[in-house]
């Protein structure tokens, strides 16, 4: 159900020029220079509210191997229930490696609410090899994953799905500038709406770093808070 707004900014530019390439042309409030670059051990880390009310955890760490690979890796832990009987679960892994500016791998595992998913995804000459429960076949070399956290993300027209390896259609629409507030503070950002199957609002700060994320799914609200700053 939450596929669009899981699996979840910016690469960095030591790791080679696809990253700069995915920037988007200079505009009001858009990232313009000097983009977020994920550090070695640096942690995005999200509460989840269902309907205002607490409903789980959204993290994804990051960390840089000697040779420049990048692995960004997420964790969510999303539960609802009545008392002490759970009537609502959703548990997902997922590891990215990138090289150079590029994805060359993927593995992500879900369970959501008992129906199991999972990709694994390798670069293989100029693609990756996808097999996972949605979808087995080659993927582009420079697609990217439905994780979130890449600001190049809302350039994207395709993304491959950490649930599933899923070939997710996307069509990402400028909302304009916003105030969000994060870790109690007000913080200027940049809104996009990211059309598909379930519309996901997200929001990037000046940087281009994912500070929130807002959708409806099976009419109840989800909002991302982010509680650990950059």
């Amino acid at each position: 159900m939450i596929r669009y707004a899981l699996t979840t900014v910016a690469l960095s530019l030591l790791l080679g020029p696809a990253w700069a390439d995915n920037i988007p042309a200079s505009g009001p409030g858009l990232v313009t220079e000097n983009p977020w670059q994920p550090q070695d051990g640096d942690r995005i880390a999200f509460d989840v509210l269902r309907k205002g009310k607490p409903f789980g955890t959204h993290t994804v760490s990051f960390a840089v191997e000697p040779n420049g690979t990048l692995k960004a890796t997420t964790d969510v832990r999303l539960k609802a229930g009545l008392g002490p009987i759970t009537v609502f679960h959703y548990e997902l892994d997922a590891t990215e490696t990138w090289k150079d500016g590029t994805l060359v791998a993927l593995k992500g595992a879900v369970d959501d609410n008992g129906k199991d998913g999972s990709v694994s995804a390798v670069r293989a000459g100029d693609e990756l090899e996808v097999n996972g429960t949605e979808y087995t076949g080659e993927a582009p070399l420079g697609i990217l994953p439905s994780s979130h956290w890449n600001f190049a993300q809302t350039q994207a027209k395709e993304l491959l799905s950490t649930e599933d390896g899923e070939l997710l259609k996307v069509k990402v629409i400028d909302k304009g500038m916003d105030t969000v507030t994060v870790a109690g503070k007000p913080v200027d950002a940049h809104h996009y709406l990211m059309d598909s199957a379930i519309d996901v609002d997200l929001w990037y700060d000046d940087q281009g770093r994912w500070v929130k994320l807002s959708f409806v799914a099976r009419d109840q609200q989800i909002d991302y808070v982010l509680t650990q700053p950059y």
